[in-house]
């Protein structure tokens, strides 16, 4: 299993510095990592420092609480891909869900689909403030707003990715869109085991020990 294709290699932190995301991208380029996932204001810098390679950048919009105006989301998504983002991981508005205002949640993910075109979008529904059948439904209400991934967590919220989560959501989503586990995720065993229950595609801040990690189970250095 080639794990590194299936990392978005991370770093959202308030503190996060123009070294950081140096490092970041340093990092994605030698273990050949699918992405690497930053904020709006680092998008221009990481393709910059990923020019020639085959790493992609990933913007997070609406990050981390999902309680902006979908204006605001549209403008900061477009604004990303100006700068060069090829994928963008969005926040669901939560509050507007968890109030029952679900054609609210779906236009809004609906204008960002539109705006961004054909480039990929991931939706992040933060399960840990859901149930499991509010999960379902939001996964389905991003199925129907055009979203290409379901993503489970910003990793600043109460809690991550769970197995549970993934299974569920595969099972809601079917083929019609791809599932992306994020927050928690550190060690090889427990990536492998999100592969396995049919992520496709991992957000985490470890990347790089999760590569040495698998280098390890196979037998390597």
């Amino acid at each position: 299993m080639e794990i590194n294709k299936y990392i978005d290699h991370t770093i959202l932190k308030a503190t996060t510095k123009v070294e950081d995301i140096k490092k970041l991208c340093a990092e994605a380029k030698e273990y050949g990592f699918y992405s690497v996932c930053v904020n709006g204001c680092y998008v221009e810098l990481a393709k910059k420092e990923l020019d020639g390679s085959d790493v992609k950048v990933a913007a997070v919009v609406g990050f981390p609480l999902g309680g902006m105006s979908k204006a605001a989301k549209v403008f900061e998504a477009k604004s990303c891909l100006d700068d060069g983002a090829y994928e963008i991981d969005m926040v669901m508005n939560i509050g507007f869900f968890k109030s029952g205002n679900y054609d609210k949640v779906e236009e809004e993910i609906k204008e960002v689909k539109r705006i961004i075109g054909d480039k990929v979008l991931k939706v992040i529904i933060e399960t840990c403030y859901l149930t499991d059948e509010e999960k379902e439904l939001a996964c389905n209400i991003c199925i129907r707003a055009g979203a290409d991934f379901v993503k489970t967590s910003t990793g600043f919220g109460i809690g991550g990715a769970t197995l549970q989560d993934i299974e569920l959501m595969k099972r809601a989503i079917g083929s019609k869109a791809k599932v992306k586990a994020s927050g928690g995720i550190k060690d090889y065993k427990t990536a492998k085991k999100y592969i396995e229950m049919g992520a496709e595609r991992l957000g985490t801040s470890s990347g790089v020990e999760l590569v040495k990690g698998e280098k390890v189970e196979d037998g390597g250095d």
